[in-house]
């Protein structure tokens, strides 16, 4: 199938709605269809914008069923406005399954910037790093199974000395604090709560003075950590790359994630899609 049309990719609000950008608000309101994580939040965007454009749900439950549909409105020549909850599609919800989708198809993909959880909370912490690794939500039905996959990101954070960025749910951050303290008891958090909300807060310290001093829990969460110190077998003259691979291919990271994380380690991109792709091959 060959598509003609265009899927905008739109970053929206993660709080306050004067964060969103002119050509956002053009690309929403001359979309034929806002295909949004949460049709309520799209309309209430919308509403501010005091814009009439139909809407539809994309998630974690339907994209499937719904992406057959969407990709025939592209091939007819639409236009797509994706959106998620708040913040850039495709960090930490489905949306990635339709840019992906879009571009196999011929439709073309074009992004509109904006704002981000992710990067907000990193310049909030006052971290210094050139850059940091990214693990989204933590998920995992089993406590043990959720503990194991923090462990191995904060064992890949501490292969390439670069901070963990996480987003938590509010009826699970303390849960996720106190397994950092059993994890990395002596590192540093950065909690942000509510970013460029009313009630915006941050919270510095060890994971269990900050689980200490939370009072409130409601709201969305990103946590920031750093301090790892070096890892745990101390021998910090050369990177161990393949402790890095395997740790990165345990936690399930994207290979463009871990192409990066080996670039922050000081290798250039054509060695590091190479070991990538080695790893891959001896799985």
């Amino acid at each position: 199938m060959s598509g003609s049309g265009r899927l905008l990719v739109v970053g929206t609000p993660i709080g306050n709605l004067g964060d969103l950008a002119p050509r956002a608000a053009e690309a929403l309101r001359s979309a034929d269809l806002i295909v949004a994580e949460d049709t309520r939040l799209a309309a209430r965007l919308l509403a501010h914008l005091e814009a009439r454009v139909s809407t539809i749900s994309f998630n974690e439950h339907n994209s499937a069923a719904r992406l057959p549909a969407l990709l025939s409105r592209l091939a007819a020549g639409g236009t797509l406005a994706l959106t998620t909850d708040a913040g850039m599609p495709g960090v930490s919800d489905p949306g990635s399954r339709l840019v992906a989708a879009a571009r196999e198809s011929g439709a073309a993909v074009e992004v509109v910037p904006g704002p981000s959880a992710v990067t907000a909370a990193f310049a909030l912490a006052g971290v210094e790093a050139p850059g940091f690794l990214f693990g989204g939500f933590v998920s995992a039905r089993r406590a043990g199974e959720r503990r194991t996959a923090l462990q191995r990101l904060i064992d890949a954070a501490r292969s390439t000395h670069l901070p963990v960025a996480l987003y938590e749910s509010p009826h699970r951050v303390r849960s996720l604090l106190n397994l950092l303290a059993e994890v990395a008891p002596g590192c540093q958090v950065a909690l942000c709560r509510e970013l460029t909300k009313l009630h915006e807060q941050v919270l510095v310290g060890t994971p269990a003075h900050v689980e200490a001093v939370l009072t409130e829990e409601r709201g969305e969460f990103v946590l920031l950590i750093s301090g790892l110190g070096e890892p745990v077998s101390g021998e910090a003259a050369e990177l161990d790359l393949d402790g890095l691979l395997r740790a990165a291919r345990a936690a399930e990271l994207p290979n463009r994630t871990v192409v990066e994380l080996l670039r922050g380690a000081g290798l250039n991109r054509r060695e590091a899609y190479r070991l990538v792709e080695s790893s891959k091959q001896s799985r």
